[in-house]
């Protein structure tokens, strides 16, 4: 056996693009928001996680130049050592004020954040990470280095608050135990249970950890996230987010108390042996922020537009998942169906994302959709009349 064999062996990406339905991988020539070019075609897009429409806004732009021509393209160092710059310690400074939390620590990618601080903060063999089987995959990837570490690991079912106490009476309650969630869950764009899950983290003696990527800028008071969402601010030990969505840059933080905070500065791996955020990420990050504080209404203005969109494809007759976030996600069930949907969709001039198994549980594959706050009504009428178009010509509707 060859360790590539099974690199050589994997055809079904190559299968789906012989025949003509693959979606991943397609390159972006302009961005303009709402819409975008792709192979020398305007697309309506309704599938980035661009919520308040920032990337294309002039100040954030502005920042970004202002950035590199004052600090050039990157930092050559770790946070740690040579890479901490005036921009960093600012924005953690504002963000640490924008959550009301007395800490926050960057990361140089959202991914990257769970895996510098779940296996930092549970290593030892007496200690447990209590999971959501739903959660991301950065998530999942850090809880499995913290298993590594010789840390337990128990998963709950989705959402479930029940099977969560179910799990946590099982454990020692003396021992130290980490809850973790999803505050906006990526695919289906549920929100957690938060009051339950803080009840029973104070009940059964666990810490909490709430990942708010999909959550700030679109839930909460002014778009601060899950925690927020519910006024529970002080009772969420501590919150974990990226730059890459609302924040129209890249790169991650955790936000809590300042104790924590300053052990993961000097403990974790993934920020003392990574190169800092660059320049540019971290001006993009601060000038979003900025809008996010002095224009509230955007976050208005994106529930508003997924509002509209969840009623009108469910109007339609599309399955379509319950929600009041920015995702809205329309089920399909069936991976040929799904690429075949993708197509038309995409054919008649609107992009979406498709979410196969073994990515979903079989019946779940969906066309991911998801909106920003500069959407124009005439954009989501013409994605609602393609879906109508495309999903009455594959049988959907």
């Amino acid at each position: 056996m060859d360790l590539f064999n099974k690199c050589y062996d994997f055809t079904r990406a190559d299968d789906i693009k012989a025949l003509g339905f693959y979606p991943y991988f397609r390159p972006i020539e302009e961005n303009e928001g709402p819409v975008v070019q792709i192979e020398g075609r305007k697309v309506v897009m309704a599938g980035s996680n661009n919520y308040l429409g920032l990337t294309a806004h002039p100040k954030v732009k502005e920042a970004v130049l202002d950035a590199v021509r004052k600090y050039g393209s990157g930092c050559s160092g770790s946070r740690y050592l040579t890479g901490t710059l005036d921009l960093h310690v600012e924005l953690e400074r504002r963000l640490a004020l924008f959550f009301g939390t007395e800490s926050v620590l960057l990361y140089s990618t959202g991914y990257q954040s769970a895996q510098g601080v779940i296996p930092t903060l549970v290593q030892g063999r007496s200690e447990y990470v209590v999971s959501d089987r739903d959660n991301h995959a950065c998530i999942v990837a850090g809880q499995i280095m913290a298993k590594g570490l010789t840390a337990n690991l128990e998963r709950y079912k989705h959402n479930d608050m029940d099977d969560l106490e179910r799990v946590l009476a099982k454990l020692p309650i003396e021992a130290p135990k980490l809850i973790i969630s999803d505050g906006v869950f990526s695919t289906g764009g549920e929100i957690v249970d938060l009051p339950k899950l803080v009840e029973l983290a104070k009940k059964y003696n666990a810490r909490t950890l709430i990942d708010d990527a999909h959550s700030v800028g679109v839930i909460g008071k002014g778009g601060r996230g899950t925690a927020s969402e519910f006024n529970l601010e002080k009772d969420v030990d501590l919150t974990m987010g990226t730059f890459s969505k609302t924040f129209a840059s890249l790169g991650g933080f955790v936000a809590g108390p300042e104790r924590v905070i300053n052990y993961l500065k000097h403990h974790s791996p993934a920020l003392i042996f990574s190169a800092s955020p660059t320049p540019a990420s971290v001006a993009a990050a601060l000038a979003a922020l900025d809008i996010l504080e002095q224009e509230p209404w955007r976050v208005e203005m994106l529930i508003k537009n997924a509002n509209k969109m969840r009623k009108g494809l469910t109007e339609a007759g599309f399955n379509v998942i319950e929600g009041r976030t920015a995702i809205v996600p329309v089920i399909v069930g069936d991976d040929s169906l799904a690429f075949q949907m993708w197509r038309k969709l995409y054919d008649y001039g609107v992009f979406v994302n498709v979410f196969i198994s073994p990515g979903v549980p079989q019946g779940r594959q969906m066309m991911r959709t998801s909106y920003m706050s500069t959407h124009q009504d005439e954009h989501l009428d013409f994605i609602i009349e393609t879906f109508k178009k495309a999903g009455k010509e594959v049988g959907l509707i």
